[in-house]
This record gives C-alpha cells, sequence and structure tokens, in this order.
C-alpha cells in the first residue's frame, strides 16, 4: 500500500500551498435579535480570538462533550448542556477586554439555539440578549469571565467554538491588502537623528531591504530586529515577500510580551512569502533562526529555513504559531524547549498553539537529531498541535523525548494531524542514526499522559506511533497508521487508553499495553474493514479555514 504522496492546492477561495499560506478569518455568521451592541459585525482577517489559550466551565455538560471543545479551533469538537438550557463561560486569569463574541453551531445542530443572553460573570451584567448563534457584539468590557447562558432552544444546542474578541476585532475585514501610507513630502532620512529613536506603533513594514532606523511605514520599512523591539502589544509587524538573508538568531526576548487581548504579531503580508534563510550560520546547538522568548505573539505564514540548529525555537507562554513552514534546518525544524540553560520548570514554555504548520527536510549531519516538531525535553503544561505535517525529516516526525536529568514534560496534544516519510529526506538522502517514527512520544520510563488523537502515520522508516518508553496514560484516539517500515503501533507499557485505531499493512505485528477494546483494529497479518478507504496516493491540503484534509487515492479520509 506504499504508494506515490503528492500535495496538493484546494480550490474555490484562495488556494493555500503548504509552503505558503496566507491566513484567512474563519467564517462567521450574524446572531438575528441581538440587542445591546452597536450592530452588524463581522471579524477582520487579523482578529485574534481570545478564547484560544483561555480557560472554560459551564452549568453542565452532555455525555461526551467537553467545556474545552469550545475554545480548540476544531469545528468538529463540541460542548452540549445536559439539556436543551445551559451556560457555556470562557475565562481568563487577568482581566481582558472583549467587545464582541462569536457562538458556532456544530454540524447537526446548526439553528438548535434560540434566545440567549452573554452576561459579566464579575458583575453579574447582562452584555446583550437575542436568539440564533453567530456575531455577537456589545459594549467593550472588561473583566475576567464571560458567560453565554442559553435560555431555550429546540434539540439540544451545540457549541462547536465560542469566540472572543477584542475591540477593534470587529471590522469588517478588508478586501484589499492593507492601505499604503502616503510617502511623505520630503524623502525621508535612511537614519533617525542620533537624538530621536525610531518610532513604534500599531503597524511596522518590514522588507528585505528595510533598514534598522526606518519609519516601518510600505513607503519606508524597517528590519523585522528593529521592528520587534518596536511593535506595541495589540500591532502587526508585516513582513513583505522576498528572501531575508540572516547570519545571526533573530530573538524575541523573555519580557517582550504582547497580552490575553492585545497579540504581538508577526504576519506575512498578504499575497506574498517571506523567507527566513539563516544558512550563513554554521551547524551549532547556538544558531537557531527564530527564537521566540516572550508571551503571547502570533507569527502567521512564513518560511523559515537552512537554521544552523532549530529553525524556530518556541520558548515563551500562549504563542500561535500559524500556517508557518519550517524546512532544511540542521536540527528540529520547530522545537519547544526552555530558552535560557538551566530555567526553572515554571520558565518552560506552556499553552503554545502550533497549527496549519509544516516542517520537512530538516537534516543534521549525525542524521539523528533533526525531526519535525519536537516538544521535547522541558515543556511545559498545555502545548498543543493541530492540523500540521511533518514530512520527510531524517529522524522522527513528532518527538516528545523525555531523560531522567530534567524529568517528566507537561502533557502535549497532537491532533488531527500527519507524519509520513520520516527518515528519508524528499531527495532520497537517508541516515543510519535517525529513528525514523512518525510519532514519537516518551522517553526513560518517564510517564506523560500525551493526547494523541486523529492523527495518521503513514510510510515511515521505522514505527508510526511508538510509545518509546513513556510508562504514562496517554489518551490514543482516532489514529489511522499505514504501512509503516516496523510496527504502525507499538506500546510495549504503560497503561494508556486505545480507542477507534486503525492499522493497515504494517511491517510486524502491532503491540498494544493498556486499556484496548474491539473499536480498534490492530495490524496483526491481515487488514481490518476500515483499510479500503487507506488505499491509493497519498495527497494533502489546508482548506481556506486551516484544516488538515487528507486523501487517499483522491478519496478524503478522516481517522
Amino acid at each position: 500500500m506504499k504508494t506515490a504522496t503528492r500535495q496538493k492546492l484546494l480550490a474555490g477561495g484562495a488556494a493555500v500551498a503548504a509552503a505558503a499560506a496566507v491566513a484567512v478569518a474563519l467564517p462567521m455568521t450574524q446572531a438575528s435579535g441581538a440587542s445591546g451592541g452597536p450592530g452588524p459585525a463581522s471579524v477582520g482577517a487579523d482578529a485574534t480570538n481570545l478564547s484560544l489559550g483561555a480557560g472554560s466551565d459551564g452549568s453542565s455538560k452532555a455525555s461526551g462533550t467537553s467545556y474545552g471543545n469550545v475554545r480548540d479551533g476544531d469545528m468538529g469538537t463540541y460542548w452540549s448542556p445536559a439539556g436543551s438550557t445551559g451556560r457555556i463561560s470562557i475565562k481568563w486569569d487577568t482581566a481582558t477586554t472583549v467587545a464582541s463574541i462569536n457562538i458556532r453551531e456544530a454540524a447537526g445542530a446548526v439553528g438548535a439555539i434560540g434566545s440567549w443572553r452573554v452576561v459579566n460573570n464579575d458583575t453579574g451584567a447582562t452584555l446583550a440578549s437575542g436568539a440564533g448563534a453567530g456575531a455577537i457584539t456589545f459594549a467593550a468590557t472588561s473583566l475576567r469571565k464571560i458567560n453565554f447562558e442559553i435560555t431555550s432552544s429546540t434539540g439540544t444546542p451545540r457549541v462547536a467554538e465560542f469566540e472572543t474578541y477584542a475591540p477593534g476585532g470587529t471590522t469588517p475585514p478588508p478586501t484589499t491588502p492593507p492601505p499604503t501610507t502616503p510617502p511623505p513630502t520630503t524623502p525621508p532620512p535612511t537614519t533617525p537623528p542620533p537624538t530621536t529613536p525610531p518610532p513604534s506603533g500599531g503597524t511596522l513594514y518590514v522588507a528585505p531591504t528595510g533598514t534598522d532606523g526606518a519609519a516601518g511605514t510600505e513607503a519606508n520599512p524597517t528590519t523585522l530586529t528593529s521592528a520587534i523591539t518596536r511593535i506595541a502589544a495589540g500591532g502587526t509587524i508585516y513582513l513583505r515577500g522576498g528572501t531575508y538573508r540572516y547570519s545571526q538568531t533573530i530573538t524575541i526576548g523573555q519580557g517582550n510580551n504582547g497580552t490575553s487581548s492585545a497579540r504581538k504579531n508577526i504576519f506575512a503580508y498578504p499575497g506574498e512569502t517571506p523567507i527566513l534563510n539563516f544558512s550563513a550560520q554554521s551547524e551549532d546547538p547556538a544558531n537557531r533562526g527564530l527564537a521566540v522568548g516572550g508571551s503571547y505573539w502570533h507569527i502567521r505564514g512564513i518560511i523559515v529555513e537552512r537554521a544552523g540548529d532549530n529553525g524556530i525555537l518556541l520558548a515563551g507562554n500562549n504563542n500561535i504559531i500559524e500556517r508557518t513552514v519550517t524546512r532544511h534546518n540542521r536540527d528540529s525544524g520547530l522545537q519547544l524547549s526552555r530558552l535560557v540553560a538551566n530555567a526553572p520548570r515554571d520558565q518552560w514554555p506552556s499553552n503554545n498553539l502550533v497549527v496549519s504548520t509544516v516542517s520537512h527536510d530538516n537534516v543534521d549531519s549525525d542524521g539523528e537529531d533533526a525531526d519535525g516538531f519536537a516538544p521535547k525535553l522541558t515543556v511545559g503544561p498545555g502545548n498543543v498541535f493541530r492540523y500540521t505535517v511533518a514530512h520527510n525529516n531524517i529522524d522522527d516526525g513528532y518527538d516528545l523525548y523525555t531523560k531522567s536529568d530534567t524529568g517528566a514534560i507537561g502533557a502535549v496534544t497532537i491532533e488531527s494531524s500527519l507524519a509520513y516519510g520520516n527518515g528519508t529526506l524528499s531527495n532520497g538522502g537517508q541516515a543510519g542514526a535517525g529513528d525514523r517514527n512518525g510519532y514519537k512520544l516518551g522517553g526513560e520510563d518517564i510517564g506523560v499522559n500525551h493526547i494523541v488523537r486523529g492523527n495518521i502515520a503513514y510510510d515511515n522508516g521505522k514505527h508510526g506511533f511508538t510509545y518509546n518508553r513513556n510508562l504514562g496514560t496517554m489518551q490514543v484516539s482516532n489514529n489511522a497508521s499505514i504501512g509503516n517500515t516496523e510496527r504502525n503501533f507499538t506500546f510495549d507499557g504503560g497503561s494508556s487508553v486505545f480507542r477507534n485505531n486503525t492499522s493497515c499493512d504494517g511491517g510486524s505485528n502491532d503491540k498494544i499495553v493498556g486499556n484496548s477494546d474491539s473499536s480498534n483494529q490492530f495490524w496483526s497479518g491481515t487488514n481490518g474493514s476500515r483499510c479500503s478507504q487507506y488505499s491509493g496516493a497519498l495527497g494533502w491540503s489546508f482548506a481556506s479555514d486551516g484544516r488538515l484534509v487528507v486523501t487517499f487515492g483522491g478519496r478524503v479520509v478522516i481517522p
């Protein structure tokens, strides 16, 4: 069943290339009959959903649903109350200013929500009321917890996403690129006067030809290193297309933070592809490409390549890496680990989201360290990989290794993602020392309760999914593993829970120790009934909303 792999673009709207994706806004509907807000609204293309990385709770939940499902960015999961009415809430550790919400109903229950009210849980004040799901606006309010209370419905409501937005996130999305700043009436100086620092602000523009002291307008762009130190919380750095050549690491330092309601953004300029190229670096553990030590940053639409170590080191908290590509780096493409050696556990990166992102063809000279994604060694809790693709890396696709020196890492969630061809580069190159797994989930008999769900492992050079001596209780569900060289699933110890997994054409029989039932179809020499859908060439693409779409033989598959 090992057949050719192809990558395609989805038609319809703006196609999204995996190597140069530019984010677009998720679709929104408008709630009917809303009162208390300034009127109809939609979420702009650069609006940040404040619910990502926040907390949630509610009045009750139906069996099989979760409060956390309303803030995971996944329309395939949802919360339902135990009856026809109930409350679902989003909450933050610190006061957060919210001016609009978007209630998105899951498939099969669109239109079920009847009357509702939005309540400031801190004070009990009603912010808005009306009927029907969709976008709801109200006067900007600083609060720590916001409630959406369903007071009537037809059937059982299913809330897939409870999105929250700061003021300014409710302007209509632009139909053209960001407005061009009028040129100055006199040519700007190439460097500012010695006593005048370059301006900071809400929007800065960066180009390969930019200079540190430039104003950061479209007509007079600055550099990325300068813009990072100047951008205000809530502001956006737009990177123009082209290749940026660096010999030193670009660092977002600790303390250079946005906030939960006003992230700092680094976005590709609409329709263009910025490439951060670090080929001038030598191979050395100190030579990362982009090191993110700050918190509440959102990086979208860039390519990072050929760094002397990791392409991106993600070391801060509550960051989002979206529609980004790391490739041809000389260690793991994107690694989560502490920024500073010997940093204590409370400084390990936590609550980061890597979404709709690709890491491929990363290779080190020893052929044993360069993974696609590596949340390992010194990682805090709450990190999520969603709709990601790791392929043709010399070592593993995903590496969650732990060692006794540093102990257990925080539980990582990997969902709706793909690992294929790891252990062999796209050009056919191989190295004998690489582990070559699709998903490597542990190390050195240390138990960590990772969540691994809805993923596909295909044609990797060793195992598809391996516990790698993780003796914890992992949740391993709805995964498919096809045609890997050795075992598709190898779990020789621990107490992990296995549900609805599918294994086809394994190199040898799967090994499962833990809680497994008949919903699984593991490989023991023959294919189960679900394997017929995993025949033909592998294809994959990103839909316009960022979802990963995987096909076999042209047929869309969902494990």
